[in-house]
């Protein structure tokens, strides 16, 4: 039987100056993420950022709307997110993702 190829998506997010503070700035998301993929052997296609943009919404935010449009293209398989409000905060959108 031969493994899915998981190819990724790695999506980066801060909404604020207090998130760089505290740990969760863009630099450090992306170098967790890849050292991640690469121990999981993951193939990451790209890193999807989006900088200084609230997660209470996911229609305003260009790199994750690219980031779907690949998804649905075959492009990626699976998304790698630092923690999951990097994603959202509303249930209702993670219900709506599960589409893809």
């Amino acid at each position: 039987m031969k493994k899915e190829k998981k190819i990724t998506g790695i999506y980066i997010r801060v909404s604020t100056e207090e998130q760089v503070r505290e740990g969760f700035s863009l630099a450090e998301q992306k170098e967790k993420l890849l050292q991640l993929c690469k121990f999981k052997e993951y193939e990451v296609f790209k890193v999807y950022e989006d900088a200084g943009v609230s997660a209470k919404d996911i229609e305003h935010r260009p790199s994750f709307q690219e980031m779907l449009a690949d998804m649905k293209k075959g492009k990626i398989n699976y998304i790698v997110a630092y923690k999951l409000d990097r994603i959202t905060r509303s249930v209702r959108n993670l219900e709506d993702l599960k589409l893809f």
